[in-house]
């Protein structure tokens, strides 16, 4: 516990028996604190080899394009927790250049589109792509929000795009034809994080709260669902919200193990200062929305020892591609980044085979099968993946750190 936790909750005993009370601490000598959690040992970080058969962009060198073709990055780049969408960005410019540096017979150009990262505005900047000709692929968009406000305009136009982070499940219930999702949904990290929260941290109450994004809700109601009876209350905030006393206070009166929070970093960050600010010290998990240095920056001393999952690997299991986007980029690869530059080299092998129409790269992915450095790369016929893994993490030292998959 750090200094400045242990201070808070020193005063918050010190508060007296009503505080107690009204937090849902028991009668009869109970002094209060969070309901009974089980044993349990810290979670530890777990090895990992990356695979020795990856498909990278540079490929064989041998690639031979068929006109001038352009894969282009949709999505925020300066809107609310773009900082999530400029590390998938940098990931598909490193990849690209890498790919042409390798590939004199094939040069694709790089082109960007700024969504905001808001269904209200993703619209216009991705009609835009798709009235350029040589935009054959996409890699994005990176929210769930703006995939669904944008998805009959690119099935519409035939133009394939391959998400490295959107996860809203029902993205892929919409008879779209060009939605490809380069990672696990919802479906899929809500219930994992509901196994992390009571099988690893031994959690026997859990309150969730979601912010009202579509995909805070998406998520928040998967994790509930899998969670059960443990589900012990519910809260809902706003986009751009930054004062949560009355979240703080169902918290406080449900009085539980865990807190979940199924949202972005840009509210994640005060949220978790308040809620410690409030002397709660119930372990605060998080998903891969907050899963950003941002968040630690912002948040300060309450971001340590929040947990996070995400159904994504982080970087720096892979020390050629770090090193790679380090000394590109000046930073290390964060969140999706390495999700991000998979779906790249996955529309860079269709355009170094010839393929010079949007229909034959649409075709190229939805057949595609290989190994990327995250994952086997193989869809369904709904554009979801054969192979999903879900990691837990933690902040610790003011880093966020890699701690193991979760069964």
């Amino acid at each position: 516990m750090s200094r400045k936790r242990m201070v808070l909750a020193v005063a918050a005993t010190l508060a007296g028996a009503l505080v107690l009370a009204a937090c849902g601490g028991g009668g009869g000598g109970d002094t209060g604190g969070a309901a009974p959690t089980q044993q349990r040992a810290e979670p530890t970080q777990a090895p990992f080899s990356p695979p020795a058969d990856a498909v990278l962009p540079a490929g064989d060198g041998q690639g031979q394009c068929s006109g001038n073709p352009s894969i282009a990055y949709v999505g925020t780049i300066a809107g609310a927790n773009a900082g999530l969408g400029i590390a998938i960005k940098q990931a598909v410019e490193l990849a690209i250049e890498e790919h042409n540096q390798a590939n004199a017979g094939c040069q694709v150009s790089y082109k960007e589109f700024d969504t905001g990262g808001s269904p209200q505005t993703a619209l216009a900047p991705t009609v835009a792509a798709i009235n350029d000709p040589s935009i054959l692929g996409v890699v994005g968009l990176p929210f769930s929000g703006e995939s669904e406000a944008v998805g009959p305009a690119l099935t519409e136009a035939g133009l394939v795009s391959v998400t490295p982070s959107a996860t809203r499940p029902d993205l892929t219930t919409k008879g779209w034809t060009h939605f490809f999702r380069g990672l696990g949904n919802d479906a899929v990290q809500g219930p994992a994080a509901a196994r992390f929260i009571t099988g690893t941290l031994g959690a026997q109450s859990v309150c969730v709260i979601r912010d009202d994004s579509a995909y805070g809700q998406g998520l928040a109601t998967e994790l509930t669902n899998a969670l059960g009876g443990a589900a012990t209350c519910q809260e809902e905030v706003k986009t751009g919200q930054r004062e949560f006393s009355a979240a703080i206070g169902t918290i406080q009166s449900a009085n539980p193990n865990a807190i979940f929070y199924a949202g972005y970093y840009d509210e994640g960050a005060p949220l978790a200062q308040q809620l410690r600010d409030a002397g709660i010290e119930a372990d605060l998990v998080v998903p891969d929305g907050v899963k950003d240095p941002i968040f630690v920056q912002n948040a300060g001393e309450a971001s340590d020892g929040v947990y996070m999952t995400c159904p994504c690997l982080p970087g720096d299991v892979f020390p050629e591609f770090t090193n790679a986007y380090k000394a590109r980029w000046n930073v290390d690869p964060q969140t999706y980044s390495a999700e991000a530059y998979d779906a790249t080299t996955i529309l860079l092998r269709g355009l170094d085979q010839g393929i010079s129409d949007r229909a034959g790269l649409l075709e190229h992915v939805r057949n595609y099968k290989g190994q990327g450095l995250t994952k086997a790369f193989a869809w369904n016929a709904q554009g979801e993946l054969n192979e999903t893994p879900v990691w837990s993490y933690v902040v610790k030292d003011g880093q966020i750190q890699r701690l193991s998959p979760i069964d």
